[in-house]
Formats: C-alpha cells, structure tokens, sequence
C-alpha cells in the first residue's frame, strides 16, 4: 500500500498545542510546503523542536513571523532577528541546547533511552535545574530524550514503501528524528514505484516513515530513480 498522501490531509491531523520536530539546518534540508501550510492552516502554541529558525522569509522563520510558536527547544536563534526580538519580548519560549546535545536528546528520544550523559554544560547556565551525576571524578548532565506528536522531513527521494534518500547535507536533523515522533510525515522531491530505490542506498527505512508528500503528481509513479 502506498505511503503517498495529501498534504492537506496532513495538516488536519495537526491541532493547537502540538509538539512538532521539523528537520533542516539553516533551511537546507527543511520542509518548505510543510511549512507553508502550516501557516496557511494558522495553528497556534505550537512545541517546535529543530536546530534552528532559518533565515528571514524561510522555513521555520515563518512560523516565528507568525506568532504561532509558543516554545522552541533549538541550538541556535543567531540568523533571525524576530526570534530573538520574540524571546526577548517574552512573546516566545526559547529553551537554547548545545548542538551535539540536541542531536542526542533526539536520539535518545528514538531509541528508547532514558537519556544522555554528556560534559558539556557543566560548570554553566546550561546546568541550571538538571541532574548532575559524577562518573570516575568527571562530572556530567543528565539531558532528558526528545519526543515529538508528529516529525516533518525532507528527503530527496522516496518510494512508495516509504524508503527514503538524503541529498548531501541536507540529510541533517532528518534521520534521527524520523526516529523520535509518533507520526512521521516526508516531504520529497522524486517519488518512485517499489523497488527502484537500491536497499543499500535507503537512509531511512520506510517502517519509520508513515506518509510521503510530494506535489508533482505527473511524476509521482515514474518507475527508476
């Protein structure tokens, strides 16, 4: 059974107050139509967990410039001034996180772990309120896992099982949060008939993938890849 569905279908399952991951790094890798409906749909307090909010008029910006963000768990705001005049204003809650560790959270998240240990932090304002545990006299904290309602990729290609494949380094936050959420959408750019996607070039298998989105429906049964 194909995995392609509607895009709009999509975004009716997502309400106010739902906690979402969203792949991308800088927008490369971002889920652009995803995003767009989202604003169009004007859902609000949303929970967005991803690396960063882009740069003005692009990708996760435009949620921030919409107000529809009530927390952001991220490594970086630096590259749009709005999310640091919203954080500022007290408009939006920005829970900041140490790249690595924000990859790991995630991680741990998907892999059913009960967190992470990790150095770095210590001795700063990252420990504030967390657990920390002194391991062979080394101190570390305690980071919690990441989980998400709904996870919204970017891949370059997909099949209709679901299986899919990264473009360079827009592969990213993808895979590993295709891992940590109840429901996982992929937005794609080729979408090919079963079995014309090498197994050992799938990145991300489709067992962790629920629906695949792609607009240009002329090629969206092309057999090859």
């Amino acid at each position: 059974m194909s995995k392609l569905t509607d895009i709009n279908s999509i975004i009716n399952r997502i309400n106010n107050g739902a906690v979402l991951m969203i792949g991308g790094f800088l927008g490369v890798g971002t889920p652009e139509n995803i995003i767009d409906a989202l604003v169009a749909k004007g859902v609000k307090n949303l929970t967005i967990i991803t690396n960063d909010t882009s740069f003005p008029g692009r990708g996760i910006s435009k949620l921030v410039a919409a107000k529809q963000i009530k927390k952001l768990i991220v490594s970086h705001i630096g590259t749009n001034p709005e999310t640091g005049r919203q954080m500022n204003a007290g408009e939006i809650e920005v829970e900041l996180v140490p790249q690595g560790t924000l990859a790991e959270r995630i991680r741990a998240g998907g892999s059913g772990l009960g967190g992470i240990l990790t150095p770095t932090g210590v001795g700063t304002i990252v420990e504030e309120g967390k657990k920390i545990l002194e391991i062979d006299g080394k101190k570390y904290l305690l980071e919690l896992p990441l989980k998400a309602d709904v996870a919204f990729l970017k891949a370059y290609m997909a099949d209709e099982e679901g299986n899919l494949v990264y473009h360079a380094s827009a592969r990213n936050f993808n895979p590993i949060m295709a891992m940590a959420a109840d429901y996982v959408v992929a937005e794609v750019e080729h979408f090919h008939t079963a079995g014309n996607i090498p197994p050992d070039e799938v990145m991300t298998t489709g067992i962790l993938v629920n629906s695949v989105i792609f607009e240009d429906s002329k090629d969206a049964m092309k057999g090859g890849a």
